[in-house]
């Protein structure tokens, strides 16, 4: 094996101990094994299911010898293929003929034609790909997010009641909370893992030109149409009806144009948190050993979020190309697609580093509720927009003037100027003693029940289209 210091790429390199474990999904040899899994069920589709003249009924033996192909698929077999392949110079043809090695001399030699049956490589390509993008999605994206997500709803849920000035513009604005600040983020990872759960990846096995061809010559009393919905179905897959000789990826496109929408929020978190951190809002802990530069001892650097936001720049660049290139194939098809359908686990592998250093950011910070309270409590021009609000209430003419001509650009607004101001108003005593005892920390709003009141939708294990219902993604059909 190359050493990882020789690595062109930063994923088998520097960055291999944490993503190398995706190689099961999008290495050159779990593209062999999803391509043999796909092989081996229809050729049983076409014995067992179908039961075609010049078939038989499998026997449980003979079946554990097909599916052992792929279930004990290993490195060694790999590098038959790849030898089989310099010959063929056909990876899906090179597939064929390593299964008639696999299964010579054994019962199912004189059924040898029907291995790849009918077929085009592209039936065989498109399906495996499905296959291995659903798995992914759902064994490692989704659960990695996920765990990102309760990691930041756990975090709102802690600093429900923690006042925090906002800023709009990157100036004071009315206060917030910070549980409220991360259950935004919350409800916006969660929305659009709602719309990325509403996709189901589609495939088709229809021939060389996605007409059925092949197989209606061949068994012209088939209903190959019918036979191919419940071979697709089988997998967890929905059939496409109507392609060319490839599927066209519409919804690889929509399934990549979601993940990197989910990357988007993401990249916010990370920013957000990166200027908090520089605000003193968080404390990051001091880890025995690590040293944040070269020749400022002191420091302690984000750059766990700052990691997280260059491998999302990573992988929106490759997911932006990958969903606007998939689409578009010169008539019946060309082999661009192909080419750069191989990048998917690139991509992929980014995004999953991205987000495991935001949860490991995360990790590394404590909340600095002394920073937080001095940067809001002498804030008390805040208050003009709560002033206003009760002198429009109360009808008083040109409200938002009289406090613009108050508050703004002027420094040193002090709770006295705020209560002299109050004092003179002609508005009930009710809501003069209602403003006389508001402060920063005490205006929140309704920011506390809001986090108190959002429930963990799909990624706590609910079914469906999100927290809000289906957003109208088309992936639920």
């Amino acid at each position: 094996m190359t050493n990882p210091l020789l690595s062109i790429s930063p994923l088998d390199g520097r960055y291999a101990d944490k993503v190398d474990y995706l190689s099961q999904y999008f290495s050159e040899a779990a593209l062999m094994r999803y391509r043999i899994l796909v092989e081996v069920e229809w050729f049983v589709f076409l014995f067992n299911d179908l039961k075609l003249k010049k078939t038989k009924e499998l026997k449980p033996t003979e079946l554990r010898i097909l599916r052992s192909i792929y279930e004990q698929f290993d490195i060694v077999d790999a590098e038959r293929v790849k030898e089989i392949e310099k010959v063929t110079n056909h990876d899906v043809k090179a597939i064929e003929y390593f299964m008639k090695e696999k299964l010579k001399g054994g019962p199912l030699e004189k059924y040898f034609e029907f291995i790849h049956f009918a077929c085009t490589s592209e039936d065989i390509n498109n399906i495996s790909y499905s296959c291995m993008i659903r798995d992914f999605i759902d064994r490692e994206l989704i659960p990695v997010i996920s765990g990102l997500v309760q990691e930041i709803y756990t975090n709102a849920l802690k600093n429900k009641s923690v006042p925090m000035l906002s800023r709009t513009h990157g100036q004071p604005a009315s206060p917030t909370t910070l549980g409220k600040e991360m259950i935004n983020y919350v409800a916006r990872l969660e929305a659009e893992l709602g719309v990325l759960s509403c996709y189901k990846l589609p495939a088709k096995i229809n021939g060389a030109v996605g007409n059925y061809n092949a197989h209606e010559v061949s068994y012209p009393s088939v209903d190959w149409i019918d036979v191919s919905k419940r071979f697709i179905q089988s997998l967890g897959l929905d059939l496409n009806l109507y392609t060319t000789q490839i599927e066209p990826h519409d919804v690889f496109a929509r399934i990549f144009d979601s993940i990197k929408r989910l990357n988007n929020i993401v990249l916010d978190f990370d920013r957000d948190m990166w200027s908090y951190i520089s605000m003193g809002y968080f404390d990051q802990k001091v880890l025995q050993g690590e040293v944040g530069s070269s020749t400022m001892p002191h420091k302690i650097n984000p750059i766990d979020f700052e990691n997280s936001e260059g491998n999302i720049g990573l992988a929106n660049s490759l997911l932006e190309h990958l969903s606007s290139k998939l689409q578009v194939s010169r008539l019946q098809r060309d082999l661009s697609d192909s080419t750069v359908q191989r990048n998917i686990g690139a991509a992929m592998a980014y995004c999953v580093l991205s987000y495991k250093s935001a949860i490991r950011g995360l990790a590394k910070c404590s909340v600095n509720k002394k920073v937080i309270e001095d940067d809001l409590k002498d804030k008390w021009e805040v208050l003009a927009e709560p002033i206003q609000m009760i002198m429009r209430k109360n009808l008083v003419p040109k409200s938002y003037e009289q406090l613009k001509k108050l508050t703004r650009g002027k420094k040193g607004i002090t709770k006295a100027s705020l209560a002299a101001f109050i004092k003179k108003l002609d508005i009930p005593a009710a809501d003069k003693k209602k403003l006389a005892a508001l402060t920063p920390e005490k205006y929140i709003g309704l920011a506390v029940q809001l986090v108190e009141g959002y429930e963990l939708g799909i990624t706590a294990g609910q079914e469906g289209c999100g927290p809000s219902g289906c957003g109208g993604c088309g992936g639920c059909g």
